[in-house]
């Protein structure tokens, strides 16, 4: 229930508060609701089917990959996902800015350099001719790359303990932030960030979440009332990662999500290693001892007893 109590707590005020005209609101409602009914698909039959390891990988995979293609092709695609350039012009000491037409473009933002975009449409340009098809290959792979991963990322970090959603709320928090800025000519253009027309509706979707996320935390603290699932988990890492590519900043994700990237290694190495020992010694191993933090906690709670 607790993945169904982020996703309402979500939409609901969304329903209520955005602009259905907005191509970046329709995006994320879509991906709440796929991600949602993928999550919740795999719940129903671990716990109602009594089937432990629920949805098969590769139709979680699917669901996913089929995502990262209609959102990638819109985003491409779509008339309103645009940018638009803006100058400075200093005149009698006022500064003006003035703004260009819109354009599309497939720019985005690469963290901690001065002259700071990159264009997917470089990839084509290394072909003998300029390919539009080049283009819309990259960019949507680069996509369904992002939402794929940050969404098992997430799934692989959901935990008892509320990291998932604690985590979520502060990176969330961050691309409302960049969100916010970025849809606003006037700070967008002081702050030398990418200006990104009709993006600041956005930070509706991103207020709504941001207070599902909190109140699940606060049903999860001792004594946890409420699970989120794979309906949580799925969901809560593809809305991050399609609010990232839709304000530009998704290579700022293995930063701003370390903490789903180093889970997602964790898990990586661990499993990989203890298939590789198995295969050549005929007992898997673990290269991580996950069990020494328990005999850790056991011995200090057998030292409280002894004081």
């Amino acid at each position: 229930m607790g993945g169904l109590i982020i996703i309402f707590s979500t939409i609901i005020p969304v329903l209520l508060f955005s602009n259905f005209t907005n191509i970046y609101i329709i995006i994320l409602l879509f991906t709440t609701a796929w991600l949602g009914a993928i999550g919740f698909l795999d719940d129903y039959i671990k716990v109602f089917k009594k089937n432990k390891k629920g949805l098969k990988g590769k139709f979680k995979i699917i669901g996913q990959v089929s995502l990262g293609l209609i959102v990638g092709l819109t985003l491409f695609f779509h008339p309103q996902v645009t940018l638009k350039n803006q100058n400075n012009l200093d005149s009698n000491n006022i500064q003006k800015v003035t703004v260009n037409s819109e354009y599309k473009s497939t720019k985005t933002t690469v963290p901690f350099l001065k002259n700071n975009e990159f264009d997917y449409s470089f990839f084509s340009s290394l072909t003998a001719s300029e390919s539009k098809t080049i283009s819309i290959i990259v960019f949507v792979f680069f996509v369904i790359l992002i939402i794929t991963s940050v969404s098992n990322g997430a799934n692989l970090t959901d935990g008892i303990d509320g990291l998932a959603a604690g985590s979520s709320v502060i990176i969330t928090i961050t691309l409302g932030v960049f969100a916010w800025v970025s849809g606003n000519i006037i700070f967008s253009e002081y702050l030398n960030i990418m200006y990104i027309p009709r993006v600041g509706e956005v930070v509706v979707f991103i207020s709504s979440f941001i207070g599902g996320l909190i109140g699940f935390l606060w049903y999860n603290t001792f004594p946890a009332q409420v699970f989120m699932g794979d309906t949580g988990s799925l969901t809560i890492g593809g809305v991050i990662a399609v609010i990232a590519i839709i304000v530009r900043k998704e290579l700022l994700l293995p930063l701003i999500c370390g903490i789903f990237l180093i889970e997602t290694l964790s898990v990586i190495i661990q499993v990989t290693y203890f298939k590789y020992t198995k295969s050549k010694k005929g007992i898997g191993k673990e290269f991580f001892l996950c069990h020494l933090f328990t005999i850790i906690s056991k011995n200090l709670d057998y030292m409280k007893v002894k004081l």
